[in-house]
């Protein structure tokens, strides 16, 4: 499981008894329904989190925090998050997760565990990082998708199992319909290969 495979995450730099502000933030900075969409998020990543042994605070304000750039316009992503390759200029929807970093960080946010989550749920963690793991299987598998129930069920007993299923999940379904992936997503797939989370093939 995911959490016999990392580094216990350091103690937050700052209370989360914050948390209050946070979620008012988060709610004016998106649309109504988009907002229950990140409640639920962050209910399933405290969850994945609980059940693994992991920072469940943590992952409930990640989850709180992963989409507050989600609803700004492609000019103003692509501003707060300058692209890095073709496909961040191509599909500027790619960059919100940067872009909601770049926001936090601006409102003087400065947990790194929790800025590491949110900058990757869009393209998945660059290491094994507990909080940003529950955080991309929660988005890609809360309940109001109406899929990836497998995904959900998994990450309450097999964190990296369930994150290995999302991501290579989603490479196959762009690759076999001729689509870029991101190449932070490719790496994650990578590194999810050299852990042996993946079988060499998949």
């Amino acid at each position: 499981m995911l959490h016999s495979a990392v580094t216990r995450t350091p103690p937050a730099p700052r209370p989360l008894a914050d948390l209050a502000e946070w979620e008012s933030r988060a709610r004016l900075m998106v649309k109504a329904r988009r907002y229950d969409h990140v409640v639920r998020v962050a209910d399933l990543a405290y969850q994945i989190a609980r059940a693994n042994r992991l920072d469940a605070d943590r992952a409930y304000l990640a989850g709180i925090l992963h989409d507050i750039a989600r609803d700004l316009p492609d000019s103003e992503l692509l501003r707060l998050a300058p692209p890095e390759v073709p496909i961040d200029a191509a599909h500027p929807l790619a960059l919100h997760g940067r872009a909601a970093r770049t926001l936090l960080e601006r409102w003087g946010y400065r947990d790194e565990v929790v800025l590491r989550a949110v900058e990757d749920h869009t393209t998945g963690p660059r290491s094994a990082c507990s909080v940003s793991a529950c955080v991309y299987v929660a988005d890609v598998s809360e309940p109001g998708r109406g899929v990836n129930q497998h995904i959900r069920e998994l990450a309450m007993v097999d964190l990296e199992g369930a994150l290995a299923l999302a991501i290579s999940s989603k490479v196959h379904y762009l690759q076999a319909r001729g689509i870029p992936v991101h190449p932070r997503t490719l790496s994650a797939y990578q590194g999810l290969q050299e852990r042996g989370a993946l079988p060499p093939s998949a």
